[in-house]
Parts: structure tokens; C-alpha cells; sequence
């Protein structure tokens, strides 16, 4: 997501890349960056491309991953560079990890959308050895045969997939409706990837979601219902996290879970307090929810991982002075906020005090 109000160090970004590709099971041996002013097509310059063709056989890698979506032709044109090293971009990386997460139908089938769309305008490439070789005679070679019949496979799978997951949202919203009638207020949570989510709804409601210090270690949404200190109960949702440059046919494909959010009476914000790049994360949950029509909703953020920091006072202070500094008046502070530690149980009983009172003002 390229925002002017994109503050992450370039450092910072091939660091949470690392991460994600330590997520797909993929051994980090090294890095390499330029700063280019415009868009190339080899997506390095050709003195970086030389040196990083050279480092081949001292690093002995075998996946190059670039923190960035690929064109087609940039695609191609590196793996016609390398020949025999697999060419992946920051997009197919987090894809393969949703892919590797995702355990409902549901799920499966918003990654497959999110693949398929992501494939589609790539097929061209699958196939330029068979172009070079049938260029010359005629315009109908067996490389162009192949990908008319791929790219019409690609089509049709894409429109039974839309076909499937409209029906899952048809079958969401009839539910939301019922939950409406019901008058139970929705609590989602929302937040960057590995902020604590699924551990803050556990020692909340007592569930058991998979927890797992890793990047989207949860997919699919859950939902659970809780008891309020006035004896109010409400349905809390975790929802999949977020991250920077969050590949739009992600969002596209997860429209129909994303769509519970709309839905919610209070959306809580967790922020992991502990990461250096808390700020750049909060901001860039808050550019997706603008992006999604999400950001006149009520809000509360929750300053997550106190234990591993200090006092809840300092803490607090600490995160709206960071917030000045880092964003400098990109967002509206002063924020709701609440430190907690949801492994340590800390600060939870005020967190639930606090939801308590925000419902019964959204009611006036």
C-alpha cells in the first residue's frame, strides 16, 4: 500500500519481509538494497543485478524475494537473468503463507481467489520460451495456444470462486442481520499481524485460538461471546491482521470477512507496544480501515505487551510521544487508549470496563 504517508525506513521493511519469509519456512542468507528513482525493468539497476547474479554461488541461494509486487516483466525479465533461481515477490510470498494458514473453506477459498487474480496477468511469462521459439511464421504459435487456454482455465476458476464466496457473503449477512435482531453488540478486533489478537481474545473469553509468534499464525476469523462488568454480553471478533504493502487482492478476496467489521459496534485497535515500528504499524492499520470505509468507526486502542516495558503510565506515555514524533499529526491523538498484557492478564479488567462504557455511549 504506497501512501504519501508511508514513514517506514527501508531497513525496517526488508527486516518484517525476512520475517515473513522465516514464516514460509524460507532461511534468510543475506540482503541487498538499492534506491532506485523510478520503476526499471529488471527492477534493479544493472550494476545491483551483476553483483547480485555473482553472489549466487557464494551465498548458494536458491529463492531471490523482493519486497515489492512484481511486474510481469520484471518477473521475467529476473528470471531470465538467474535461469535457475525462483523469482518470488513480496505479494506471492504472503500469499503462500495465507495459503499455508488458512483452515476453513472459507479461507481456502479467499486465498485461491487472491492466487488466481494475482496469477492471471502473469501467465504470459509461463510461456516466453515458447514464444521465442514460434516468433516469425504465422501469429497463432503454440506458446500463444497455451496461454489463451490457460488464461481461459484461470478466468473460470476465478468466477466460480466469486460465484462461491458471494454466497458466503449472502449466508454472512443473513447472519448479521439475525445477530442485529438479537441486539448483541459486536466487538472486533483489529490490529497488525502477531500484535497479540488472538491472545487478548482467549484470556478474555477464555478461548482456545491458535496462538503462535509467527505472521498471520491466524487466518480465519473467529468469533466468541463474552460477559461485560455491567453483565452485558457481546460477540468479539478476531479478525485476520494486517500489514504493510498488503497486496490489494488480498483485501479484494477477504471482502466478505472484512465485510464484519462494518458491521461491528466498536472496532479495538491492538498495538504491540514492544515492536520499534509500533507507530508505522498503527498507521498502517488505520490507512487500510480509511481504505475499507472503516475509520468513523467507534474506536479504542489497546497498547498490548506492557509486561515486557514497564508501568502502565510510562507505557502510555511513552506510545503518544512516539506517535507524535513518528507521525507527526497524521492522526487524531489524543487516542482512546488502554495498556494491557494479554498473556499476563494485566490491565484486562479496565479494558473490559472501558468497552463497557464506549457501547453504552454509542446507545445515546
Amino acid at each position: 500500500m504506497k501512501d504519501n504517508r508511508d514513514r517506514w525506513i527501508l531497513e525496517d521493511s526488508l527486516s518484517e519481509l525476512a520475517s515473513l519469509a522465516d514464516t514460509a519456512g524460507v532461511e534468510v542468507v543475506g540482503q541487498m538494497v538499492q534506491r532506485l528513482e523510478r520503476h526499471t525493468p529488471m527492477y534493479l539497476g544493472s550494476g545491483k543485478l551483476k553483483e547480485l547474479v555473482a553472489l549466487k554461488e557464494d551465498a548458494g541461494f536458491n529463492v531471490v524475494i523482493c519486497n515489492d509486487e512484481l511486474s510481469t516483466r520484471q518477473q521475467s525479465n529476473l528470471e531470465d537473468a538467474f535461469l535457475d533461481i525462483k523469482i518470488i515477490d513480496r505479494t506471492a510470498l504472503i500469499l503462500d503463507i495465507f495459503a499455508r494458514r488458512a483452515q476453513t473453506h472459507e479461507g481456502k477459498l479467499q486465498v485461491e481467489l487472491a492466487q488466481h487474480q494475482y496469477l492471471l496477468p502473469r501467465l504470459a511469462g509461463q510461456w516466453s520460451h515458447l514464444e521465442r521459439l514460434g516468433a516469425g511464421i504465422g501469429t497463432r504459435g503454440p506458446g500463444e495456444t497455451q496461454i489463451e487456454t490457460d488464461r481461459r482455465l484461470v478466468e473460470r476458476r476465478i468466477q466460480r470462486l466469486k460465484k462461491e464466496l458471494e454466497d458466503v457473503r449472502k449466508h454472512r449477512a443473513l447472519y448479521r442481520t439475525q445477530r442485529k435482531r438479537s441486539g448483541v453488540p459486536i466487538v472486533a478486533l483489529v490490529g497488525y499481524t502477531n500484535a497479540g489478537k488472538s491472545t487478548l481474545l482467549n484470556a478474555l473469553s477464555g478461548a482456545d485460538v491458535f496462538v503462535e509468534d509467527k505472521l498471520f499464525a491466524t487466518l480465519d476469523p473467529t468469533t466468541r461471546r463474552l460477559k461485560l462488568p455491567d453483565q452485558q454480553t457481546v460477540l468479539m471478533t478476531d479478525t485476520v491482521g494486517f500489514i504493510h504493502k498488503l497486496p490489494p487482492a488480498v483485501v479484494a478476496a477477504f471482502r466478505a470477512t472484512l465485510e464484519e467489521l462494518s458491521e461491528a459496534d466498536l472496532l479495538v485497535h491492538v498495538v504491540d507496544i514492544t515492536h520499534k515500528n509500533a507507530a508505522e504499524q498503527y498507521q498502517t492499520v488505520e490507512d487500510i480501515l480509511i481504505e475499507l470505509d472503516l475509520d468513523t468507526k467507534p474506536r479504542l486502542t489497546v497498547l498490548n505487551k506492557i509486561d515486557l516495558l514497564g508501568s502502565d503510565g510510562l507505557v502510555k506515555e511513552d506510545l503518544e510521544q512516539r506517535l507524535q514524533l513518528n507521525l507527526q499529526g497524521m492522526i487524531p491523538v489524543k487516542l482512546d487508549m488502554i495498556p494491557v498484557s494479554a498473556s499476563q492478564g494485566i490491565g484486562l479488567d479496565g479494558l473490559l470496563r472501558r468497552i463497557s462504557e464506549i457501547l453504552i455511549m454509542s446507545k445515546d
